[in-house]
């Protein structure tokens, strides 16, 4: 069995028009290339669906129960086609956990693309809605799949522990080390998250998975471990309950803009030159 949009949306305007004649003319084609369309949908289906009546049209039963189906894949259709006509026209921009932290709403304020639009989106998968084709370059702060992926770095970030406000170790300490860090229980995300045993080679601290920020902030501030996250993570997600410090001994994280493979979207230079100059600034 195979059918077409066109006939779909022949059907359709047939019945919204009420006649062949009135649906050619909406359609901008003849009524013969009507009825051949309808003939040939119903050839397709083996069953009738449209009856001439002296004053109009109706439909069988067949055509009853599939006409609603009809609409909904036209529907479908029409909105696939408005993607593709507007995907040009915004640089979708995702992240997983935090998109630029400080710099995030000056980037926003400071966009200049008359012609694309910029929209931030956050996707909590490894590849910040690449793969899914929800977004056209992620903020990435872990290794990109480079047969995959083409990335360059923007900036680098501190590194912070997130702890428990009223943490008893803690809770009046401006900074703290790696190495007590690896005396505690760590939560980490290990899917998206910067965190993890590399951090600490021949000490690894006891680890609690967690797979989304919000969860993660949950733990820490139920005190049920602490983490370890970039400053961005900061700026995005303040907690009542969860307190910031930075890392005296820990390298910077590097930031990422990531996109698919030989295929740079429209305004990416623009996009790199922006966020480069706000983390250099």
């Amino acid at each position: 069995m195979e059918w077409t949009l066109r006939e779909l949306r022949f059907l359709a305007e047939v019945v919204d028009a009420g006649t062949f004649t009135d649906a050619a003319a909406r359609l901008h084609v003849s009524q013969a290339a009507v009825s051949r369309t309808i003939a040939g949908l119903e050839r397709a289906l083996g069953e009738r669906l449209v009856r001439r009546l002296p004053r109009g049209v109706e439909l069988t039963g067949a055509g009853q129960r599939l006409l609603p189906q009809a609409r909904r894949v036209l529907a479908e259709a029409d909105r696939f086609t408005e993607f593709v006509a507007t995907r040009h026209s915004t640089l979708r921009l995702g992240y997983a956990w935090a998109a630029l932290g400080s710099h995030t709403a000056k980037l926003q304020r400071g966009w200049s693309r008359d012609d694309i639009d910029l929209e931030l989106v956050r996707v909590n998968t490894p590849s910040s809605g690449l793969v899914e084709g929800l977004t056209d370059v992620a903020v990435t702060r872990v290794a990109v799949d480079e047969r995959r992926f083409d990335s360059v770095v923007v900036g680098l970030e501190r590194r912070l522990v997130a702890f428990a406000s009223d943490d008893a170790q803690w809770s009046r300490r401006r900074q703290v080390t790696m190495g007590e860090i690896a005396e505690r229980t760590v939560v980490i995300d290990p899917r998206v998250g910067t965190t993890g045993p590399l951090l600490w080679p021949g000490r690894e601290p006891r680890f609690i998975e967690t797979y989304e920020v919000d969860s993660w902030l949950d733990a820490i501030a139920a005190g049920r471990g602490v983490g370890t996250t970039a400053e961005a993570t900061a700026h995005h997600h303040p907690r009542p309950g969860v307190a910031y410090r930075p890392i005296k001994d820990a390298s910077r994280i590097p930031v990422r803009l990531a996109w698919w493979r030989g295929d740079p979207p429209p305004g990416l230079r623009d996009l790199v030159q922006a966020v480069t100059a706000l983390y250099a600034s």
